[in-house]
């Protein structure tokens, strides 16, 4: 008597990754839909010999979209969209592998994998002239605004001007990085009046003004590491007549007369003389014929 036994071969296998724990560092400037995560490094099998089916989830909130898998039977994770270091530093990432589809009836067993993705701060802002506004919500664009000084026409400063509202200085934004920053003049010093000194941006006069104009100045805060990352930021100095002495009221004390039911606008008389309009003067010794 022959007997065939058929074997039949039943779903009772758990799919198996070869690592269940993996982490990546990925900079913030990685192209989107570059890998992450290559196949070979993710692909569960299953003693079963089933088809596997994976499912990506992101666990942190607001970081869905980012990442993706090539398809259902193909773990391979991609970049899908640009990262940002100031929104997320990271992210964790959820891979399921089930031995039937999502929703199927029949007994179905999964295995997970976590993927641990660090962000790391890269290199893709220019310097920022300070103080700054900004001009966003996740304060990304910063926005400076010009400085101004004053010179006295005909003397020579030795000191480094005083400017508003602060000196000359700069940032590199990309904080964890902090690259080298040094400045120059790059426009509106065709005299060579100014220098800016490299290092600390500190404004100087090479020689005197004998002129009233003013100087509209154009100096660039630019990183050592990358040239192409600049700023310009304007800065206009006046040149005015040297003022060695403050104003003054002629009198400390003023008095006047007004009548009853005038109508506004109307002047105000010195007290005593109806007949003269009150004024009230100020001189300044720098300016005596004036």
């Amino acid at each position: 008597l022959e007997i065939i036994v058929t074997i039949l071969n039943m779903n009772d296998n758990v799919p198996v990754f070869k690592q269940t724990n993996l982490t990546k560092v990925l900079p913030e400037d990685t192209k989107v839909n570059a890998t992450i995560v290559a196949h070979e490094d993710l692909s569960a099998s299953d003693a079963d010999l089933d088809i596997i089916f994976y499912e990506l989830t992101a666990i942190v909130p607001g970081t869905d979209g980012y990442f993706a898998i090539k398809g259902v039977n193909n773990p391979e994770i991609y970049l899908q969209k640009a990262l940002d270091y100031e929104k997320f530093k990271s992210m964790t990432l959820v891979l399921y592998a089930r031995d039937r589809p999502v929703g199927s009836a029949s007994n179905t067993n999964t295995a997970t994998a976590t993927i641990t993705i660090l962000i790391e701060q890269a290199d893709t802002k220019s310097p920022w002239f300070l103080p700054c506004t900004f001009i966003n919500m996740d304060h990304s664009i910063c926005i400076s605004s010009p400085y101004t000084g004053r010179i006295n026409i005909s003397e020579m400063s030795t000191e480094p001007l005083i400017l508003e509202p602060g000196p000359i200085y700069a940032i590199d934004p990309d904080y964890t990085l902090n690259e080298k920053i040094i400045y120059s003049i790059v426009g509106g010093d065709t005299d060579k009046v100014f220098s800016v000194d490299a290092d600390t941006g500190n404004l100087t006069m090479n020689k005197v003004v004998t002129s009233p104009d003013s100087y509209l100045l154009q100096v660039m805060a630019t990183q050592v590491n990358n040239i192409q990352k600049y700023s310009i930021v304007s800065v206009e100095i006046k040149v005015i007549n040297k003022s060695d002495y403050p104003p003054y009221f002629e009198s400390r004390i003023y008095y006047g007369t007004v009548f009853v039911g005038l109508a506004p606008r109307s002047f105000v008389f010195h007290a005593g003389d109806t007949s003269s309009p009150l004024m009230i003067t100020a001189v300044d010794d720098d300016f005596p014929n004036v």
